[in-house]
């Protein structure tokens, strides 16, 4: 199979950082001065209760997989810092050697469930990003659930679209298949006016399609987010929960924009008892129209999905992050801790994209 010019550069990056970490220079970056004034804010998502990590690898990792990385934390001795704190002492120049702060995004049940425990288990301070417009539902996220239904049935080829209002051929065999019906359904569920509770009945009916159980799907807690109990009960516990909007978007309307913050400010707080500060832009996505708004809301952090160290340089309000996937191997991890994939990187933005509403 003749290798594509991405596949190339990860070889090359590979040998490369095998050839730096043999001759010690991860060793020596990672004790340097340049690495002391440097945070870097590791990024997780979910961590799968069951397969999800093999539907969506960019997105969801194993429990083990995130053990191996909070155990190498711990042996390599990181300074694993409260994220407000790390940023103080950040734009205060008074970081500590090989500081890091881990953060999740969303906020889904599997957090309370796979991630947390293992957390917990290592002492360290974590932050979520937490969306909390599903908070309140006992239902999945409809566009996840409805990608995971359809990947569930990978290969398949059905002649029953028909009954959801789709083409009548659901082509199921490539992810772009499966995408674009994720995507019509999406679009049906806006120009419809779908409830939260009404797109829940169309992923339940489009599990019967499929003939997957979605009964057993919800009761297990898949793609759902963490509720007002598990919030308050983490919170207790020193989990730090922030801003990700209420319904998981990015208006480029002020008015919607700042509405978006200010309910999920008010949601956080009925729960955790504390107010919240520090945002997250759903999906790494923004715009340069954001930062203003923001700083009107009283944020005085924002977090992207952009790859890189956080420096006291760096705007508070477009903070970069290492986003951590199963996809990432323990070589490249160590890199980015060490400061050495820092120099390897290839710059550019994460990709950015506006997801529709969630409600």
């Amino acid at each position: 199979m003749q290798l594509t010019l991405r596949d190339m550069r990860k070889q090359i990056r590979r040998v490369v950082l095998h050839v730096l970490r043999n001759a010690g220079v991860f060793r020596l970056l990672r004790e340097s001065e340049w690495r002391r004034h440097r945070l870097l804010i590791l990024c997780y998502h979910g961590i799968s209760l069951e397969d999800e990590h093999q539907w969506r690898p960019g997105l969801y990792m194993e429990p083990r997989v995130l053990e191996q990385r909070l155990e190498f934390l711990r042996a390599g001795d990181y300074n694993v810092l409260p994220l407000g704190e790390a940023l103080q002492r950040l734009y205060a120049n008074e970081l500590p050697r090989r500081s890091v702060s881990i953060t999740f995004d969303d906020g889904t049940y599997d957090f309370y469930k796979q991630a947390y425990p293992i957390v917990k288990k290592y002492g360290f301070p974590v932050t979520v990003y937490q969306t909390t417009y599903y908070s309140a539902c006992r239902f999945p996220v409809f566009n996840l659930i409805c990608s995971y239904l359809l990947w569930k049935r990978k290969g398949a080829v059905l002649d029953s679209g028909r009954e959801l209002g789709l083409e009548p051929a659901m082509d199921l065999r490539t992810e772009a298949g499966r995408q674009a019906i994720v995507t019509e359904l999406m679009n049906l569920s806006v120009t419809q006016g779908l409830s939260g509770l009404e797109k829940n009945e169309v992923a339940r009916r489009l599990a019967d399609l499929l003939g997957v159980d979605y009964a057993e799907l919800v009761q297990k807690r898949i793609l759902q987010l963490m509720g007002a109990q598990e919030i308050a009960e983490l919170s207790r516990d020193g989990v730090d929960f922030q801003l990700h909007t209420h319904r998981h978007r990015m208006p480029n309307d002020e008015f919607l924009f700042q509405k978006e913050i200010e309910e999920n400010r008010t949601c956080l707080r009925r729960m955790s008892q504390k107010d919240a500060l520090h945002f997250c832009y759903p999906s790494g996505f923004y715009r340069q129209q954001f930062l203003p708004w923001l700083k009107a809301e009283g944020v005085i952090s924002a977090t992207t999905c952009d790859t890189g160290f956080a420096t006291s340089r760096t705007n508070a309000l477009l903070l970069p992050r290492f986003v951590d996937t199963s996809g990432r191997s323990e070589l490249d991890f160590e890199s980015w801790l060490t400061g050495a994939g820092d120099f390897l990187a290839i710059r550019r933005a994460a990709r950015q994209k506006y997801i529709p509403p969630t409600d």
